[in-house]
């Protein structure tokens, strides 16, 4: 019995856990898919707001005819665009502020002025800095003609593990729950299943095993050349062990199924009637009881 029930769990398991796996990678893979959406959008954002940025700094010089290059991503949080003329570095934080206001981007930056030829840094300011009443640091100096990289550096966005990336735990939890109860249900009126219902004693039933015959109606063992007188124990203990021949039966479920209606169980009562029955059946070559060590016991009958 005990070995049947391993491999119907088993086999669940083996149903169940590809299922599983399938539905905790389909919620990862969207989960990566909104993430790289928000990623995206997020870049064409910066982007326009930088774009605008170097617009209004080249106008407020009267520049209305060069092109804005391409700004340049450098990792997801770092964008780069290139100002070849003079401009107004008392200007850039309110143009930079408003532009990434209207494009809805409000994570902390760094800004940073870079020679285009070195990469050298030359002036740059913190988020925080516009807050101040100092204003932003080297501001009010002069600014050299010359070919500059503006750089922003954005903090990376912080996560909320219960509302953004892991929204799906709460359904993939819910579903690996049902799989689990389903299991458990399956398993369990499988186990149940293989439960017998035990006949009283005082109905007229002859079970045959072996070379040997029980007798439920008078409570008798009959092996060959002898016949023994049962008690009510002996006898519903040997119909248990005869409806479930070549089982495994575990011992906590021998004394739930003849001694429970007791009320009191004492574990050392399955071995002595165990030990009973093996002297009565010694006659019988067909049917032995053999323990099972830490489970319990099985009887096993010759065809």
């Amino acid at each position: 019995m005990l070995h049947s029930y391993q491999r119907r769990m088993s086999k669940l398991v083996r149903i169940s856990f590809p299922i599983i796996v399938t539905i905790m990678l389909l919620f990862v893979g969207i989960e990566k898919v909104i993430a790289n959406n928000e990623s995206i959008r997020f870049a064409e954002k910066v982007n326009l707001a930088l774009r605008r940025t170097a617009h209004h700094l080249l106008a407020i010089n009267g520049d209305s005819t060069s092109t804005i290059p391409p700004v340049k991503q450098q990792d997801a949080n770092t964008f780069i665009i290139r100002v070849d003329h003079l401009f107004d570095y008392d200007k850039l934080p309110v143009f930079l502020q408003q532009s990434l206001d209207i494009q809805g981007v409000h994570r902390t930056y760094n800004v940073s002025i870079l020679e285009c030829e070195n990469g050298e840094l030359r002036l740059g300011y913190n988020f925080m800095d516009l807050k101040q009443k100092e204003g932003i640091p080297c501001g009010g100096r002069t600014q050299q003609p010359g070919c500059y990289d503006l750089k922003v550096s954005f903090d990376p966005e912080k996560q909320v593990a219960s509302t953004v990336t892991n929204w799906w735990v709460l359904p993939f939890g819910s579903i690996v729950a049902l799989l689990g109860f389903m299991v458990w249900r399956r398993s369990r009126k499988d186990h149940t299943s293989e439960i017998p219902v035990l006949i009283e004693p005082n109905t007229d039933q002859k079970l045959q095993f072996g070379k040997s015959e029980l007798d439920m109606s008078n409570l008798l063992l009959i092996c060959p050349g002898t016949t023994y007188n049962l008690t009510y124990r002996e006898a519903k203990l040997l119909r248990l062990f005869v409806t479930n021949t070549n089982q495994i039966l575990e011992r906590d479920f021998i004394l739930k199924s003849v001694w429970e209606d007791e009320g009191i169980i004492v574990g050392r009562s399955v071995d002595v009637f165990v030990s009973r029955l093996r002297k009565m059946l010694t006659a019988d070559s067909f049917v032995k009881i053999t323990a099972v060590h830490g489970v319990g016991y099985r009887m096993e009958v010759l065809s």
